[in-house]
């Protein structure tokens, strides 16, 4: 193996975080009066961020500045749920275990809002990641290569020697953005035809295949 870094997409990709986001999607429509939305919508909503999951989820037409009640709704309720049901995909604690034990730097870099990013990689991960970067006003959000050339510089670590690993075509251009090798996996939010129209080479279906994928790079 010859990477010594590499940075993840948290929602999709480690974390299966559908439903959590589901439910505050739907919780902020409903205070506000708005029709719910089902799973799937919010599958295809999501990647962009908080902001644009928001907007995507509002009716055609709805005003602005009620939008941004809508998402201030959505923000206030997933601070308080955002681990209801939230979990790791199967396989990938134990990949995360045996890269680490091998010396690869191991962070997240996500669209998510920071703080929520912080709490869920600190919940769910522990010490196994070194840095985790979200949504923050000071930085452009993905696919800008910000957030992953800060998480590089956190780590000290190369273009060269990183990995970015992701699970939608955002993250397939944030990588190509940021100069570096991506891997995409087939198990989160998009299909393996969106991966590859996005211009993804190497993906995986498993974390069992990635971790091969990871070593072989």
């Amino acid at each position: 193996m010859n990477i010594r870094a590499v940075i993840w997409d948290l929602d999709g990709t480690l974390l299966d975080t559908l439903g959590d986001l589901a439910a505050s999607t739907n919780a902020a429509l409903q205070k506000n009066g708005l029709p719910q939305r089902s799973i799937d919508e919010v599958r295809r909503f999501v990647g962009n961020g908080i902001a644009r999951l928001i907007e995507r989820a509002v009716p055609e037409g709805y005003p602005p500045e009620k939008t941004r009640h809508v998402l201030d709704d959505f923000v206030a309720h997933y601070a308080q749920h955002s681990r209801d049901t939230t979990r790791p995909y199967d396989g990938v604690l134990p990949m995360l275990d045996a890269l680490k034990a091998q010396g690869v730097a191991l962070g997240i870099v996500s669209n998510k809002i920071d703080f929520a990013v912080r709490e869920l990689s600190e919940a769910y991960f522990g010490d196994r990641m070194q840095v985790a970067v979200g949504d923050d006003p000071s930085r452009r959000r993905k696919p800008a290569p910000d957030s992953v050339l800060e998480a590089m510089r956190r780590l000290g670590v190369t273009r060269e020697e990183t990995v970015y690993v992701g699970d939608s075509d955002v993250d397939v251009m944030t990588a190509r953005n940021a100069g570096v090798t991506c891997c995409a996996v087939s198990w989160g939010f998009r299909s393996v035809e969106s991966l590859r129209a996005a211009g993804a080479e190497h993906i995986a279906a498993t974390p069992e295949e990635l971790l091969a994928m990871l070593r072989a790079l």
